[in-house]
């Protein structure tokens, strides 16, 4: 049997999908082990045993100035940024994509406006958007919108020019207006689009979120990592790296188990 039609059972798969994760832990310890060896003060590889130290401490200890437990302050304040800057440019993508993907006069004008807005690199206009939107929180959700959104409108509007025209015009036929179409017809078939656009445009909304914390801000995950650089705190750092990525993989899981329960007739929910 040729090798493309060969499939891993359920023990194997579940091997082959922890594999990569154990070998670079084992990678990992390895180089810190060698490092530590060298030098018991080096900071760049902390052992595994004080990575999980210091996870425990900032987990659970507070702050002593603030009395607060500063890592769930960050990823509270983090998390409400990202899901205002996704939901919004969510939102504003369905429709637009449903009036691009739909109206012919819509997409002569937007079109190709959309088009070279996702040119443009978004920190290029982080200055910019610092400038006339202040410091505060509205910039950096607004740095969200302007990363993802022109990529979620082409996405989606791409979907609903996919639509086979012999639905919209059975609809016509019907009797069946434009926003009769557009929410019967187009919308049912976009909306799982645009779960995988979300969860495809979640890794660009966490760069662009902690890009701008980094830069200007006084808590969240992206400011308080830039904060311990200054000292050092490898520990710190790569136990902020591993709960963001932990972040976003419970959600695109979620995202994904929504695709599924909602849209199971979709390849979106795979």
């Amino acid at each position: 049997m040729r090798l493309i039609n060969r499939r891993p059972g359920v023990a194997l798969k579940t091997v082959l999908t922890l594999l990569p994760f154990v070998l670079a832990f084992i990678a990992y310890s390895i180089g810190s082990d060698i490092r530590l060896a060298e030098n018991p003060s080096d900071k760049l590889l902390p052992a595994p045993s004080t990575i999980a130290a210091t996870a425990e401490r900032l987990f659970t200890e507070p702050d002593r100035r603030s009395e607060r437990i500063l890592l769930w302050h960050d990823t509270a304040a983090s998390l409400t940024r990202l899901a205002l800057g996704v939901g919004i440019s969510a939102a504003l993508a369905m429709i637009v994509g449903l009036a691009i993907g739909l109206l012919p006069h819509v997409r002569a004008t937007l079109a190709g406006f959309v088009a070279v807005l996702s040119m443009i690199p978004p920190l290029a206009v982080l200055p910019i958007l610092f400038i006339v939107f202040g410091l505060g929180e509205l910039s950096k959700v607004v740095l969200i919108i302007v990363g993802i959104l022109p990529f979620l409108i082409r996405d989606l509007s791409q979907r609903v020019l996919e639509i086979p025209r012999e639905m919209i015009v059975k609809a016509e036929t019907l009797g069946a207006s434009s926003l009769v179409i557009a929410l019967r017809v187009a919308l049912p078939q976009l909306l799982p689009r645009l779960i995988q656009s979300i969860r495809l445009s979640l890794g660009p909304a966490w760069l662009f979120l902690i890009a701008a914390e980094a830069i200007a801000s006084e808590v969240g995950l992206g400011y308080r990592i830039f904060l311990v650089r200054r000292f050092l705190a490898m520990d710190v750092i790569l136990t902020y790296v591993l709960w963001i990525t932990l972040l976003a993989f419970a959600m695109d899981f979620a995202l994904r188990w929504l695709s599924r329960k909602a849209f199971p007739w979709t390849e979106a929910s795979l």
